[in-house]
């Protein structure tokens, strides 16, 4: 067995993620993901349901940047880099949080930095040791072609339009989803429906598939996430891409409105410059696990 590393997990409403610094002596990132997020044989702990994670993130902080950054690289399971992942970014930034010391008696602000951008949060831990809930803000929702992406022939946005057998509408929240508002979501075979859709020539980098159903207290939500390649407990920024698609077509304006996943709520707002997504972030366990095995 080889040299063993620290690894602690998180999750965001569900959502489950590895941390790992990102100085921790890991030659080979992708197969490190791959054989430790394994939902059969990956990290189990007596504090955690789940074996396993949807992701792997490796942080790293910068304490000396006001406010302090927390540069993240998320590593999903099929061994590809998400851009972003509205999820990870709170549970990053309850990470950078705690290892500053700061959150606690008062809100903190930390800023994530993923390949999407800079994603400005705010911590505010509760009394209970290892939660928080985390506000970021998201940058703004973009259904250009160019953005989501389409393909290279599209001039104008994918909205309300049949792709394999399922109506979409096409956003990128920091990656692309296609988003579909149906009757009744639970009743969906999401995954006979959404790898044809994941697939499709219309997304040349492929896309996260989210379908959404309008219910009491906002919507419902649930997402097959590209990388995953399935379907997972909560998705943020399948949760912002909801709402950025609910107020184009008019059913919300720029109010805070709540999405629930299966894992639990999540609160988005959209306007006309920004994006944001609300929600917990919680730290499960820590561990040593080794580099290979």
């Amino acid at each position: 067995m080889s040299d063993a590393i620290r690894v602690e997990k998180y999750h965001g409403a569900g959502n489950d993620f590895l941390v790992v610094e990102s100085d921790a002596p890991v030659d080979d990132r992708f197969a490190f993901t791959a054989d430790h997020c394994d939902r059969e044989t990956g990290v189990s702990h007596p504090e955690s349901k789940r074996t396993g994670a949807d992701g792997l993130l490796f942080l790293r902080v910068d304490d000396e940047a006001d406010p302090p950054r927390v540069e993240m690289t998320h590593h999903q399971p099929d061994g590809s880099i998400a851009e972003m992942c509205g999820n990870g970014v709170r549970c990053a930034a309850l990470w950078g949080a705690r290892e500053l010391g700061v959150g606690r008696d008062e809100p903190a602000e930390v800023v994530v930095v993923t390949p999407a951008g800079e994603r400005p949060s705010t911590v505010v831990e509760s009394t209970e040791e290892n939660d928080a809930t985390v506000t970021v803000a998201m940058g703004r929702p973009s259904f250009a072609p160019e953005d989501v992406p389409l393909a290279p022939d599209r001039t104008d946005p994918l909205v309300e339009e049949t792709v394999e057998g399922l109506t979409v509408t096409a956003v990128n929240t920091g990656v692309p989803h296609a988003v579909a508002f149906v009757e009744d979501a639970d009743t969906v075979d999401l995954d006979a429906v959404a790898p044809a859709v994941r697939h499709a020539d219309a997304f040349p980098e492929g896309t996260n598939v989210v379908l959404a159903t309008a219910t009491a207290e906002g919507f419902a939500q649930r997402t097959y996430e590209r990388g995953v390649e399935g379907e997972t407990d909560a998705c943020g920024t399948g949760a912002v891409a909801i709402g950025a698609v609910a107020r184009r077509r008019g059913l919300v304006d720029d109010e805070w409105v709540t999405v629930r996943p299966p894992g639990g709520p999540l609160s988005i707002r959209v306007t006309d410059d920004e994006a944001f997504l609300r929600g917990p972030a919680v730290r499960e366990f820590e561990t040593t696990v080794p580099v290979q095995r």
